[in-house]
């Protein structure tokens, strides 16, 4: 263990001046000036993520454009027994890249070329600062497309996408992240290169891509990716479907799947969240309708057509009041701009909103939108509805005013008690978000103390000083004891410190 690391928990991990200044020394000494950041002004660029309620300035921040210069970071960050928290593009939505006030915030934006695009084998190897639809731009001249699709994805970075094992709206027929990732490059915190994966249909030995893919960044930091690329379809077209009820749109979701019919998108909207978006982006939805659902058939003109007419047949039989067929591929997009506009779409008309990220069973979306309904009473506070109703992930937009303290306040108790109901429903505290500090409190009630302890043995085996991302996603015995307090006394989360194992 490194002289400085009995020093830094012994100090509660406090750093004074002159150690501060050894710090910067040291980083200043290993990247070019312009790519160390600590003057108090240019911190405050990195001092959040896109949970905007949660800020701290980092101690100083680092933008490597190498993979040798991440290396040399982490290498002086252990040295000294400073926290390190990796960042990609910041459009996280869960708190996951807000730094430690006492430490050392990495930024990948730099590290951002397309290193290979294989059209035979249909894989691309990338830098983790390429953003999502890079990819896809650089792999259409060959045909062809990367799956994953998040509303952020003109903005949100690869590595990022791994780190929370982000989703989209065609994962239901097409994956998660973590099915679309063959291989990863990795360091650890004392710099070893990690070689985890294969570009083969398996790989020896324990699945460590499958553990690093979500893992936050509590276990190493990402330097290059290799994903699959998927053959850009013939043919696409999108069934929007109107519903009198949100209860007969849950139900027509779960009919879909039933019927043995796999969509490459299937989205539900609530009525005020069709407003707020037709307002916004005119995509033609109808403004009558209780609840919509947006299903989507691609692949070739003939199995398009046969798949479209089973999904209309389900849906009529479900309830359905009206289903109009995209006639042209402008039309399919533009229905699906609406859908991936919810997010600012709710900007509009709230100073700010909370978007949660839980996951229910798909039989349960009806009675989970009747408990937000009644929420929104309980809490005095507007909800827009949009979820991946195909694999049951919902994002409830929770509109309020944070200049507002009872406001504010009153939005974090909404969330906490939709990710509860999330729970009692059988389904998980997280989508495709992730946990970081925004769902830490709710992990103490979704898992046991024997399974939490595991967690942290996983982490322990990656980083055994807590340095990569401290006092994220896993909550420690004593802070599970925290939050129950707070949670009864409407409190609220308090400052990350250093986990205790």
């Amino acid at each position: 263990m490194p002289n400085a690391l009995p020093w830094f928990a012994e100090h509660d991990g406090q750093f004074n001046e002159v150690r501060a200044e050894a710090l910067i020394a040291d980083l200043l000494a290993a990247l070019p000036p312009d790519s160390v950041v600590h003057d108090r002004e240019g911190l405050r660029t990195f001092e959040c993520d896109g949970l905007t309620a949660f800020r701290t300035t980092p101690l100083v921040a680092v933008l490597p454009e190498t993979e040798a210069q991440v290396q040399a970071v982490l290498r002086i960050c252990l040295a000294h027994g400073a926290p390190i928290v990796a960042r990609g593009a910041g459009t996280g939505l869960s708190g996951g890249a807000m730094p430690h006030a006492q430490g050392v915030l990495l930024s990948m934006a730099r590290l951002k070329r397309i290193v290979h695009i294989d059209a035979l084998a249909r894989t691309a190897t990338v830098q983790p600062g390429v953003r999502n639809k890079a990819i896809s731009e650089a792999a259409a001249p060959f045909g062809l497309y990367y799956a994953p699709d998040p509303s952020s994805q003109v903005a949100c970075s690869i590595g990022g996408n791994v780190a929370e094992n982000a989703g989209g709206v065609h994962c239901l027929k097409y994956g998660l992240t973590v099915h679309n990732v063959l291989r990863l490059r990795a360091l650890t915190i004392d710099g070893e290169i990690l070689d985890i994966g294969s570009e083969a249909l398996d790989a020896p030995g324990y699945d460590l891509l499958a553990l690093l893919t979500g893992s936050e960044g509590l276990l190493a930091v990402i330097t290059e990716i290799t994903v699959r690329l998927l053959p850009i379809p013939q043919l696409a077209r999108c069934v929007m479907a109107s519903f009198d009820s949100v209860e007969q749109a849950g139900e027509a979701v779960a009919a879909i799947i039933a019927a043995g019919l796999i969509p490459a998108g299937l989205e539900l909207m609530d009525q005020p969240a069709t407003a707020a978006v037709e307002d916004f982006v005119h995509a033609g939805y109808p403004l009558d309708a209780a609840a919509i659902l947006l299903v989507e058939a691609d692949g070739t003109p003939e199995s398009v057509a046969e798949e479209i007419g089973r999904i209309e047949a389900v849906l009529r039989a479900h309830g359905a009041t009206r289903c109009q067929v995209s006639r042209d591929e402008s039309e399919r997009l533009r229905f699906w701009a609406g859908r991936k506009a919810a997010f600012p779409a709710a900007g509009r008309l709230s100073p700010d909103y909370y978007c949660m990220d839980g996951t229910i069973p798909r039989k349960r979306l009806g009675r989970m939108l009747q408990d937000i309904a009644a929420m929104e009473h309980t809490y005095g506070l507007r909800c827009l509805n949009v979820f991946h109703a195909g694999d049951g992930n919902l994002h409830p937009l929770i509109l309020f005013d944070a200049n507002d303290a009872d406001q504010l306040a009153r939005a974090d108790a909404f969330g906490i008690a939709i990710l509860e109901r999330t729970v009692a429903l059988g389904g998980t505290i997280s989508g495709e978000h992730g946990v970081g500090i925004e769902k830490i409190g709710v992990m103490c009630e979704q898992f046991s103390v024997g399974e939490r302890t595991l967690f942290f043995g996983l982490k322990a085996a990656f980083d055994a000083y807590g340095l990569l991302n401290p006092a994220k996603a896993i909550p420690s015995l004593h802070r599970c004891a925290e939050f129950g307090r707070m949670h009864v006394h409407g409190g609220q989360l308090p400052h990350p410190d250093l986990p205790r194992f």
